[in-house]
């Protein structure tokens, strides 16, 4: 089967969860002898002809916070419906519902990934959310069939737009490098810091996590890796707020994420919005105690395997949890137990990929 990858950044995955699902999908894919090409923009990704087994395809776009996702999509689009003429297109983010009607008119069957709702991020304003709320209530009808990787966004997908979306959960996998490098550069000593990782926006609430931390009374290091195009005034206002014991390193990926996370003490996701976050599921697999807030598809992925806190109590009660953790290391191991149990049990990019592909051949046939 022939599949393209396309509305994202592209790979190798050097932003977001979506490009992690991408990378892992499309590695999947031609493991299985699938014939697989990923549309990536030049800004964002390594310009490299092949990646995971996949074909990469560098296009322009429009470099600008509102209009690049889409401007990138309708111009892969155009050259995937003329020059590719796949079998099946796999689309990702609402925001992009718009375009996908274009791969149907030129009998190309398409799939919709739906993450979340995007419309609740308080990186937009209130004309752009509109906007991209009336995306996601199209999003289900553009595609052949839409999907999601969380059952709580399909609940709250059906609770707002009235039709469900078919759920298919996130893989994990996040092997131990075996080294240290990134650690030592940074000055770490494994298991003596707290981990923060993902894109520098508000409904990621590193902000909460910096707050939190600065309650608590520890040598530990709190490690924010990240960053985020069109957010230099929040991540401004971040690094403002850190004391000296907050260590920003940027992006990471690759080993240096890989050793982050495998030798952290504790992991803190904070997020409010969106569907499942690979970093979760990640540190899940690599046995990282976590610290996750109680937005719905948080709790869903990680269920007792955990410690939670509650949105509603912000910093005060995410630091009271950080707190309670640092001072119990039996519980901290516990946790790292449980999240590596739940990860082999109800995650991997087998299976995920096993289930896109079920649906691609479902669409196709």
């Amino acid at each position: 089967m022939k599949i393209v990858l396309i509305g994202t950044r592209g790979i190798p995955a050097a932003y977001s969860g979506f490009e992690t699902a991408v990378e892992n999908l499309a590695r999947e894919f031609t493991s299985r002898g699938h014939e697989v090409t990923v549309y990536c923009r030049p800004h964002m990704t390594e310009k490299r002809d092949e990646h995971a087994g996949a074909r990469l395809v560098h296009l322009p776009t429009i470099e600008n916070k509102y209009l690049d996702t889409l401007a990138h999509t309708t111009v892969s689009t155009g050259h995937m419906v003329t020059k590719e003429r796949p079998d099946v297109a796999i689309y990702f983010i609402a925001g992009n519902a718009p375009v996908v009607p274009l791969a149907r008119m030129a009998g190309v069957p398409s799939i919709l990934q739906i993450d979340g709702m995007d419309s609740e991020r308080a990186k937009w304003p209130r004309a752009a959310r509109a906007i991209i709320r009336q995306f996601e209530h199209m999003s289900a009808a553009t595609a052949t069939i839409a999907v999601t990787d969380s059952e709580s966004v399909a609940d709250l997908y059906e609770e707002r737009f009235g039709r469900r979306l078919l759920a298919i959960p996130y893989g994990a996998s996040l092997p131990d490098p075996g080294t240290t490098a990134l650690l030592d550069e940074l000055g770490l000593a494994p298991g003596q810091y707290i981990l923060f990782v993902g894109r520098l926006v508000p409904e990621n609430n590193a902000h909460l996590l910096v707050d939190a931390y600065a309650r608590l009374d520890t040598e530990w290091p709190l490690v924010i890796v990240g960053d985020a195009p069109y957010a230099d005034d929040y991540i401004e206002r971040l690094r403002g707020s850190a004391d000296e014991r907050v260590i920003f390193p940027g992006y990471v990926f690759g080993t240096g994420y890989a050793e982050l996370v495998h030798h952290c003490a504790l992991m803190c996701v904070p997020t409010e919005v969106g569907g499942t976050h690979p970093v979760i599921v990640e540190a899940m697999a690599a046995g990282a105690p976590l610290v996750v807030s109680d937005h719905a598809p948080n709790i869903e992925v990680v269920g007792d395997s955990a410690a939670t806190f509650s949105l509603a109590s912000g910093s005060t009660a995410l630091a009271a949890t950080l707190e309670r953790l640092i001072a119990d290391p039996l519980r901290r191991q516990q946790l790292s137990h449980a999240g590596m149990q739940r990860a082999r049990e109800r995650f991997g990019w087998g299976p995920c990929a096993e289930r896109y592909l079920a649906v691609c051949a479902a669409i196709t046939g």
